[in-house]
């Protein structure tokens, strides 16, 4: 079988190439290979195809289940578990997507818009005016007390905050390039202790998922269905043979949506608040958009706002948090853009590489909201969530939050950039983050405040 073509040098060099310079990686080769090519860069496959040609996206989306199945991720499987909606196929993921999608219905995140609101209020009215700060370390900590007051219902006590500090710990350890790189190199996974890169990262694992089953534990002992927590509606959700999700399967579930969800929404907020800040034009338009609404608006009125929907959408296109979408391998011979590709072979749409193609996006490097405004993209053309049986299941929330967190800051605080030297893309694990993560200054409180009226935190 003839595969693409595929970067000329060792596989073991480009899995390191693709590790310290993921999107440099990535650049290089679609120059020299075009749409598809062969990328031998993830576990030890040596036919992992990387397409963005949206023709051959939408053949790979739609088929899922047919030609293509998700196959074992290693490394997803060590964060978030067996029993993870992102590891599991066939009828266990369709069981699982069934239960897990009542929750992230548009009518139950109305109920969580003014919670998201309030505390992004509270953390922000802590900083001091005049004082640095990294707004992605400012944001991570409203998203992750957004994970664990809406998604596990609590708000308070010493399980709360052991909880957060602990995932924190977790996530930051990402921002390592040896701890990123034990992701890939699985040979590199030596415990030798609580002070070795491994045996720290497992630790904190491991107190995590304590205290997620002490949580599972305490909710079903005085388990209340009027409760309109994420985890309590997950209790409540049975298949159609009346069966519920058991305790391992809550507790993938649930870390699967403190990874997914607080890390990555964090990160994209903190690459609006830098472009939105380099590009004062585009700040200037997205105030008066959102000064039209008045005092306290409505979170749902936020949210459909267009300009700041483009806003939020070119930030997820230029630099999309996730590069590849899941993966997934043929089952049977099957035809993919002219080649035909044997069993065995593991294929990835990449985002990264989509969102930039010139053809669709002119002038792919610039900053252009309303790019979003003059057209409509397709789901092959513009998925930062990726797509298919595999969309990521959480992404009402977080496009929700991300708005909202967003119009919050910039409606009630005046920030700038700390200096205008461009941040850079950088590797958090498997994921893309602002090297340094985008540090500003607090001025003023902004005279026409978007929620002046706004006290009382929500519970």
């Amino acid at each position: 079988m003839k595969l693409p073509d595929s970067p000329k040098t060792p596989p073991w060099l480009q899995k390191i190439q693709y590790i310290t310079n993921p999107l440099g990686y990535m650049d290089n080769a679609y120059q020299r290979y075009g749409d598809i090519f062969n990328a031998p860069i993830i576990g030890n496959h040596s036919r992992v195809l990387l397409v963005s040609d949206p023709e051959g996206l939408q053949q790979l989306f739609t088929r899922d289940s047919k030609e293509f199945y998700t196959p074992s991720n290693g490394v997803l499987q060590m964060l978030v578990g067996d029993n993870s909606i992102f590891c599991l196929e066939g009828n266990r993921h369709k069981r699982e997507r069934k239960l897990l999608m009542p929750p992230f219905h548009g009518d139950r995140m109305r109920g969580y818009g003014q919670t998201i609101c309030d505390l992004t209020e509270e953390i922000f009215s802590q900083l001091t005016p005049g004082t640095n700060f990294s707004a992605r370390s400012v944001v991570q900590n409203i998203s992750i007390e957004v994970i664990l007051k809406v998604v596990f219902g609590i708000h308070e006590g010493e399980r709360f905050h052991k909880l957060k500090q602990l995932m924190v710990e977790w996530m930051d350890s990402f921002a390592s390039p040896l701890v990123s790189s034990l992701l890939f190199f699985p040979f590199l996974r030596k415990d030798f202790g609580a002070k070795s890169p491994w045996g720290y990262f497992r630790r904190l694992q491991q107190q995590i998922d304590q205290l997620i089953y002490a949580e599972i534990r305490d909710k079903r002992s005085k388990y209340n269905p009027s409760d309109t927590d994420i985890l309590t509606l997950l209790m409540s959700a049975r298949d159609e043979h009346g069966e519920g999700m058991s305790d391992e399967e809550l507790h993938d579930e649930l870390i699967t949506l403190l990874v997914a969800g607080h890390e990555t929404t964090a990160t994209a907020i903190s690459w609006a608040l830098y472009w939105v800040h380099k590009q004062p034009v585009i700040l200037e338009k997205l105030l008066r958009e959102l000064d039209s609404l008045g005092d306290s608006p409505e979170p749902m009125n936020i949210f459909k706002l267009p300009y700041l929907t483009a806003v939020c959408n070119e930030t997820l296109r230029i630099y999309p948090v996730a590069m590849l979408t899941v993966p997934r391998e043929v089952k049977e011979p099957v035809e993919l853009m002219g080649y035909q590709l044997e069993p065995g072979t593991r294929v990835y749409g990449c985002i990264y590489l989509t969102h930039r193609r010139e053809d669709l996006y002119p002038q792919p490097k610039e900053f252009k909201p309303e790019r979003f405004l003059d057209r409509q993209y397709t789901p092959y053309e513009f998925f930062p969530f990726g797509g298919g049986a595999r969309r990521c299941i959480g992404e009402a929330l977080a496009i929700f939050e991300m708005k909202l967190v967003l119009a919050t800051i910039l409606g009630n605080y005046q920030l700038e950039l700390v200096d205008n030297l461009p941040v850079k893309p950088q590797r958090r694990g498997v994921t893309i983050a602002p090297a340094g993560g985008v540090n500003m200054v607090l001025k003023e409180r902004r005279q026409n405040q978007l929620f002046a009226e706004s006290t009382s935190i929500s519970t």
